[in-house]
This record gives C-alpha cells, structure tokens and sequence, in this order.
C-alpha cells in the first residue's frame, strides 16, 4: 500500500512539473503592460453642445473600434459649464507600448479624420493647444489613488 502511495505521488509531481512550463507562459495579457491615465481639457461652443452630445450618443464603431485598437480604454467626455464658458474634459488609460505610433495610427485612420471633421467645429481649442496646432489640451495629473 505505501509503495502504491508513493508511486502514485511521485507521478502527480512528475506531472505538475511537465506541466509547470506551460502555466508559467500563460500570463493575463494586461500583466506586462504598463497603464498610463491621460487627460485633456477643451472648450466647447455654446450653440454646438447638443449636437457634440448627438455625435457621441450615436458614435460611429469604426471610430470606437480604432480606439480600442489604438490601445485606449476606459474613455470618457465630460462636459462642465465655468463662469459661462463650456469646457469638455476627457480621460482615458492608455495600455500599449508606443502612444506615438498609436496616436499616429489614429491620426491617419481615414473614418477617424472624417468624425473629427464633425466633432472639431464644435470644440473651441485652448491657446496652448492652438500654439501646437492641437485640439485638447493636455493636463496634468496631481493626484491618484486606487
């Protein structure tokens, strides 16, 4: 009984260790990615604000479909009315390994150029943005917790 004990433990180790490798590998491909929050801050003109909130009720999936492949999620606009003024504030993390050519990828992206051909007369750039020939202005961050 015991030498059918041991054989039969030395087997199950023997068969954890062949195995070891192969969990070892599969790791959650998010683990080796580093997340990187981004915000930005733009105005928005007074008599486009409903139709910018149409335009995004209703965005096109190409456009959701380039961002996701561009490496960006958990985004989000939010609209805030300051002393009069309309500003649009966005955040999203960043998950790839090259925000640059992902940024460039968007950029070049034909059905992304045609939304920002109708989301851009809405907006009012910021003057730091405008002196980079930008959109939003980036923000920075000053605080975090998770």
């Amino acid at each position: 009984m015991e030498y059918l004990y041991k054989q039969t433990f030395f087997r199950l180790v023997i068969g954890a260790m062949m195995l070891l490798p192969i969990f070892i590998g599969c790791k959650d491909s998010n683990s080796s990615q580093k997340m990187k929050r981004y915000a930005s801050v733009t105005g928005l003109k007074e008599e486009k604000i409903e139709e910018y909130k149409k335009l995004h009720a209703a965005a096109w999936p190409s456009v959701l479909k380039r961002i996701k492949e561009c490496n960006i999620q958990n985004y989000s606009i939010y609209l805030k009315n300051i002393d009069g003024k309309n500003y649009l504030f966005s955040y999203f993390e960043y998950v790839g390994d090259d925000f640059e050519l992902d940024m460039k990828k968007m950029g070049d992206d034909p059905e992304t150029q045609l939304w920002w051909k109708e989301t851009d007369p809405c907006q009012i750039p910021l003057p730091d943005a405008v002196a980079k020939g930008a959109t939003w202005s980036d923000m920075e961050e000053v605080f975090h917790t998770d």
